[in-house]
């Protein structure tokens, strides 16, 4: 990395400009072309500096009041197929596999849904264990109450 790209770090630690076009509202800030800023950035991601850009919503900003954290204990063998199944489905945030705490947590499955009602919660884990059958041998929801974190990497430099 060099002094530029500390620049465009520092910059970006906070989050894109929330503008119409963010690159090129960068670009005039650090006196560089657009093209230069995607440029530098996806050369961070290819070399594992920065791992992701994405947007990070507020759900509860948007009205989803109802964040559940679903767990889900499936049997470690049929873990990457089942994961996939459940992380494409549209309402699913974002799906991953972890480890299991035995004897205490068994589970190994974690997808991450939202809704503005309880019901519509509901219906999405309901979904969740249809699309487990039986697989699913167990399974507890974890309700969101505040936002804990919602920002990357902070650099004082």
């Amino acid at each position: 990395m060099d002094a530029t790209d500390r620049r465009l770090m520092h910059a970006t630690q906070a989050g894109l400009p929330l503008t119409l076009e963010p690159y090129q509202t960068l670009a005039e800030q650090l006196g560089l072309s657009k093209e230069e800023v995607m440029q530098r950035l996806a050369a961070m991601q290819a070399d594992g500096i920065i791992r992701r850009i994405g947007a990070v919503p507020n759900h509860y900003k948007l009205g989803y009041r109802f964040n559940g954290m679903t767990v889900w204990d499936v049997p470690d063998e049929q873990i990457d197929r089942l994961g996939q199944q459940v992380g494409q489905l549209p309402f699913v945030s974002h799906c991953y596999h972890r480890p299991r705490h035995l004897p205490d947590w068994p589970y190994n499955l974690f997808a991450m849904v939202h809704g503005k009602h309880q019901q519509d919660v509901d219906a999405q884990i309901q979904h969740i264990a249809a699309v487990l059958g039986e697989w699913c041998r167990g399974r507890e929801v974890l309700y969101s109450t505040k936002i804990l974190k919602k920002t990357g990497f902070r650099s004082g430099q």
